[in-house]
């Protein structure tokens, strides 16, 4: 009787002890899970804080931006439409003065090395009675500099070369001091008689690359 009633005991108490295993290894699981779950939830907190701060920002920076265009169309729009150019020309004329600020700004700083098109322009300025042009020389550099163009101003050297008379040859630099376009003599040189003297010169002018409108991605980690 007493050996029966041991047995019992026993196990109630190894059933006592199968139930405190079980319930605290769900206690433990729980807390496990309560910890990383948490963890989870605040490192996503986190994220979500640092998106929503990316996203009010790229929305302050769109609000500028807006803001600036609106300026920018407006400024625009009053440049172009002057009826006296900023050299003095008409607006709608066909005079070498003559064009709207738009155009004389690209004539003025090209967007683009174009040899050609500044060897046409130089032919265009040094049209004189006076001198004779004999020749414009230069690299047509076009396919290098767009590879590697930077946001400043970009050189494009060139030489010329003039003939006539002492008169007609200081007419020449003077048409060229007088251009819309910058141009930097680099160096003269002179040769010949008073009747006909060979003026030579090395110079640069310059373009500025256009800008593009980039829109880019930033990724939030």
């Amino acid at each position: 009787m007493v050996k029966q009633l041991a047995n019992t005991k026993r196990l109630q108490i190894d059933k006592a002890n199968a139930t405190v295993v079980v319930l605290a290894s769900v206690a433990a699981f729980i807390v496990t899970f309560s910890f990383f779950a948490t963890k989870a939830l605040l490192s996503q907190r986190a994220y979500q804080g640092r998106v929503i701060k990316e996203k009010n920002t790229a929305y302050h920076q769109l609000e500028s931006n807006i803001k600036a265009t609106d300026s920018l169309t407006t400024s625009y729009s009053n440049f172009v439409s002057q009826k006296i150019n900023v050299i003095g020309g008409s607006k709608t004329g066909g005079g070498d003065s003559d064009g709207d600020n738009t155009k004389i700004i690209l004539d003025a700083l090209p967007s683009k090395y174009d040899f050609p098109a500044l060897a046409t322009s130089i032919e265009k300025l040094l049209k004189s009675g006076d001198f004779k042009l004999d020749s414009i020389s230069g690299s047509d550099d076009e396919l290098n500099q767009k590879a590697t163009a930077s946001s400043g101003l970009v050189e494009i050297p060139f030489n010329i070369s003039v003939t006539g008379s002492y008169v007609g040859v200081n007419k020449a630099l003077s048409l060229l001091e007088r251009s819309i376009r910058p141009f930097q003599v680099d160096s003269l040189s002179f040769g010949g008689a008073d009747a006909k003297i060979t003026l030579s010169v090395k110079g640069r002018t310059f373009y500025q690359p256009e800008k593009s409108l980039k829109i880019t991605t930033k990724e939030v980690k």
